[in-house]
């Protein structure tokens, strides 16, 4: 099965086993001449399988058995994610909001509330905010500056948008008891960035992984969120990061 899709404003031709990775990238459908493409077997499944149960072990978890048409959609994104530093965007793990037209991504580890914190800004903001994308957003890094585009890989809430926007800055998120929020030096976000972009096996890719999440710390301002899930959390935040200088 074949489909042609634009992420990142690439083209991108998919070539998969199953129908279910077409249907899911149905809203990102395009036509013209691909910039590359990728094609996904049966043996791609069985790695994307053994690398879930490998996830699911490490982190303390009872192994799914995903059906094989899921784990093929992984396959499918985790191929472009290889390819594309060549073209300067990277995966990067987070949630973005899009506030008055500007991007504001928050990271951290699973389960400590990316999603929950996207929420309350949509709350606090109301039509001045929607979610670009609520886990795995593509992010082009050219010339210090960063742009944020929704995928269909968007998390359980299946939250994204077709849509780019300018990164205006990036939340290190952690739970607390109380609100607060600093900015936090480029040299010491770099690795707390690089440890949520996806990693390639290319070397090669890697080193131009490396190399876009340093351009992003030097242009794009980072900062830590240490919060509860009151209102207050949002407003604090979202004061601190539109306030900021690049």
């Amino acid at each position: 099965m074949t489909g042609t899709y634009r992420l990142a404003d690439k083209i991108i031709r998919v070539v998969s086993v199953y129908d279910r990775v077409h249907r899911l990238c149905a809203g990102y459908a395009c036509e013209g001449e691909p910039d590359f493409a990728v094609e996904t077997t049966l043996s791609d499944v069985g790695a994307e399988r053994e690398y879930s149960a490998r996830t699911d072990k490490n982190e303390g978890r009872e192994t799914i058995d995903y059906p094989d048409d899921y784990l093929e959609t992984l396959a499918v994104y985790r191929k472009i994610a290889e390819i594309m530093p060549g073209y300067g965007v990277m995966l990067f793990h987070g949630s973005c909001v899009s506030a008055d037209g500007e991007g504001y991504i928050f990271t951290a580890k699973s389960g400590t509330g990316k999603s929950t914190h996207a929420r309350l800004w949509l709350k606090l903001l109301g039509e001045r905010a929607f979610i670009v994308n609520d886990d795995k957003p593509l992010i082009r890094v050219s010339g210090g500056k960063a742009t944020v585009y929704g995928t269909p890989y968007s998390g359980k809430h299946h939250a994204d948008r077709n849509v780019s926007v300018p990164l205006r800055g990036i939340c290190l998120l952690s739970q607390a008891k109380e609100n607060s929020v600093a900015r936090v030096p480029s040299a010491e976000a770099f690795a707390a960035l690089l440890a949520q972009t996806y990693h390639p096996s290319d070397p090669k890719a890697m080193a131009e992984t490396i190399e876009l999440a340093a351009q992003m710390c030097s242009g794009v301002p980072v900062f830590r969120l240490e919060c509860n899930t009151e209102l207050d959390a949002a407003r604090i935040c979202f004061e601190a990061m539109r306030s900021a200088d690049p």
